[in-house]
């Protein structure tokens, strides 16, 4: 019987000649194991037998010629022919005098249906600026000076870690309005972000999709450069740049990845080689409705082994402390968006796409073999089981998951008057329910302030005061919930419109009282959360949860406790989600002594009204809630007060 190769993504290679594809290579990529491609497709300069140059390497198995063309050979549609790698479909050659820099693509002739096109390289490391859309020769050279932080960053990652994450579309961020409205580049950006994140308390920023896509008003979802960071910015090292200061200021990176679809752009992945290659021929499950793009044959090996490369490729090569997934529930289910007809069941009748689970698992089974400091989160909105839970015990193997049910609850329930909420009661306390089958992200994401949805302090109900307190109630209720945390850029300053790509974050509002005393509620959030191991060390277990009473909704008043296993940690949170100040409300308390208060959203720093518990209370000795001891404490209008016992009677 002939011995298959070793399944060893690490090779060695010939010095002459160092991207050649050994057998190996080709074996571990046709199987769908090969995770490293980048290594040797796409375009590597390199000197052979003394001579500067560039190999190539493209995977095109329908095609009868493939070459390159670009600005060396004048784009000469047949100066530059590339060999096929025997049966692998791999078509590869060194070009002499192709440098660092030089614009490229590959001529595809195909087999069939007398069809040829001049693709980009899917394997590129850059690429012209939009809307040009050539491959550009790079390299991945980059000193780093994140040592520090990548020794350490597995304990910030953690799911018993506090995360609170910032996330933003960097082109959108912040712009030069006297130069034409530009966005920021990548390294304009590490010179204020890091900063701004840092003294806000943000752990994490997550970046909207960075990788190159033709349509900015995609927002990066939809993706033809699958490791290429968008040329709008920067080069590959800018980008670089700006992780490296992110990572010097104690701040991971989390980035969108979007192995779902892709754009039917004639210059990308589609129709590669004349055929469907990436994508799956019959539109019934190749053709996405929603988004008018291609869906990823996660059936075929060479696809997985991209992808798969892809998402390696960000973690090793920029540093990425995670991935987030985009829209997962649509892998999942073949009759995704589709009505009665238009999807094709499985080979067991059912609308469970079993080829996108088996990546997904493999792709979470690869990122945490090869990178167990990292985190893999899921956009899923469904009630899909086990999302994050390990493959081994049956489920897709995601660090985390986005609780989007949180989220469609809560601005539920603040959008609506005061008077009426103590019937909507349950969109506040329902999510116990189920807040332990997944570890979960609670996201207040770009989703919710585009489209026409508005911004978060639109959907608050009331008058501009009550929307100030709203959202300081939203932000502080969010930050108490078990989960990590998520809020999109504009929102740590209440920001009136919605948002738009095109133009700069309103950074002006900040100079006014309720915007600046937004961006302070959040600060101290955020200082609280990761100084109090109450509201992350359980943050996954019901350990770290206790209701004191869930049922006030004719108060429209909730109070809980967060806890570790040390009592000494435990913090009490009281919620009042009316504009009614409640006057010696009676809460009960596992321990007696006197109970500091943490923080108050109605502070008047924060442009509240300024009712308080001048510190804190000391407890009755009258039992309430089923606890020994009680507080009487006062609760502001709109508003969420934290008290921690700071000397507990004996």
């Amino acid at each position: 019987m002939k011995k298959k190769p070793q399944r060893n993504n690490t090779v060695a290679v010939k010095k002459t000649e160092p991207f050649v594809l050994s057998d190996q290579d080709v074996y571990l990529f046709n199987e769908g194991n090969n995770y490293r491609l980048y290594e040797k497709m796409g375009a590597h300069p390199t000197t052979v037998d003394g001579v500067e140059g560039t190999h190539f390497a493209v995977w095109a198995p329908n095609a009868r010629e493939v070459f390159v063309m670009g600005d060396f050979n004048g784009w000469s549609r047949s100066a530059a022919p590339l060999k096929p790698r025997g049966n692998s479909g791999i078509w590869a050659g060194f070009v002499p005098g192709v440098v660092e820099g030089q614009n490229y693509k590959y001529r595809v002739v195909s087999r069939y249906n007398n069809y040829e096109a001049e693709k980009a390289d899917p394997f590129a490391f850059a690429s012209e600026v939009p809307p040009k859309t050539a491959s550009v020769v790079g390299r991945l050279d980059y000193a780093w000076s994140d040592q520090e932080w990548m020794k350490s960053r597995g304990a910030k990652n953690g799911l018993k870690s506090p995360v609170s994450i910032y996330e933003l579309h960097l082109g959108s961020w912040r712009r030069k309005p006297e130069e034409g409205n530009r966005p920021l580049t990548y390294r304009e950006l590490a010179m204020e972000l890091p900063k701004y994140v840092s003294d806000l308390g943000f752990t994490h920023v997550e970046l909207l999709p960075i990788m190159e896509h033709p349509f900015y008003g995609s927002w990066g979802y939809q993706t033809t450069g699958y490791f290429t960071p968008t040329a709008r910015y920067g080069t590959p090292q800018d980008l670089m740049f700006l992780i490296d200061k992110l990572h010097q200021a104690g701040v991971g990176v989390i980035l969108d990845w979007v192995p779902a679809h892709f754009p039917t752009d004639a210059h990308a992945l589609n129709y590669f080689d004349g055929t469907h290659l990436y994508e799956h021929a019959d539109p019934r499950q190749g053709f996405h409705p929603d988004w008018k793009s291609s869906i990823f044959n996660f059936g075929r090996n060479e696809v997985k082994s991209f992808l798969l490369s892809s998402a390696l490729f960000w973690l090793e090569k920029y540093h990425a402390d995670g991935l987030r997934v985009d829209a997962v529930a649509s892998m999942l289910y073949l009759d995704y968006s589709r009505k009665h007809g238009e999807w094709v069941a499985n080979k067991y009748g059912g609308n469970e796409n079993l080829e996108a689970i088996a990546f997904l698992k493999q792709f979470n089974q690869v990122v945490y073999q090869n990178y167990p400091d990292v985190q893999t989160y899921a956009e899923e909105s469904t009630a899909w089981p086990m999302v994050s839970r390990p493959t081994y015990i049956g489920g897709l193997g995601f660090g985390l998951k986005w609780d989007m049910g949180w989220m469609h609850d809560t601005l539920n329930y603040f959008s609506k008057d005061p008077v009426h909420r103590k019937y909507h009661h349950n969109n506040l306390t329902f999510r116990m329910l189920y807040a332990w089958g997944e570890n979960f992200v609670l996201p207040l994401s770009h989703d919710e302030v585009v489209h026409g949805k508005g911004s978060l302090m639109e959907k608050m109900a009331g008058d501009d005061w009550q929307k100030f307190a709203n959202l300081r109630l939203l932000y502080g209720n969010m930050f108490a919930q078990p989960g990590q945390k998520l809020l999109f850029m504009g929102g740590e300053f209440a920001q009136w419109r919605q948002w738009n790509h095109d133009v700069s974050l309103d950074w002006h509002l900040t100079e006014h009282a309720p915007h600046g005393g937004m961006q302070a509620w959040l600060r101290d959030l955020n200082k609280m959360y990761r100084e109090e191991p109450a509201f992350f060390e359980l943050n996954c277990s019901p350990q770290g949860f206790e209701w004191i009473d869930a049922n006030d909704s004719q108060q429209s008043v909730t109070a809980f406790m967060r806890k570790t296993e040390r009592p000494e940690d435990t913090v009490l949170v009281v919620c009042n989600f009316t504009p009614v100040p409640r006057y010696r409300y009676r809460v009960g308390v596992p321990a007696g002594g006197f109970w500091k208060e943490l923080l108050n959203s109605d502070a008047k720093t924060y442009w509240g009204s300024g009712l308080g518990n001048f510190g804190g209370r000391h407890t009755d000795p009258m039992p309430a809630h089923g606890r020994p001891h009680s507080l009487l404490v006062d609760l502001p209008p709109l508003s969420v007060c934290f008290f921690k016992c700071s000397s507990a009677e004996k």
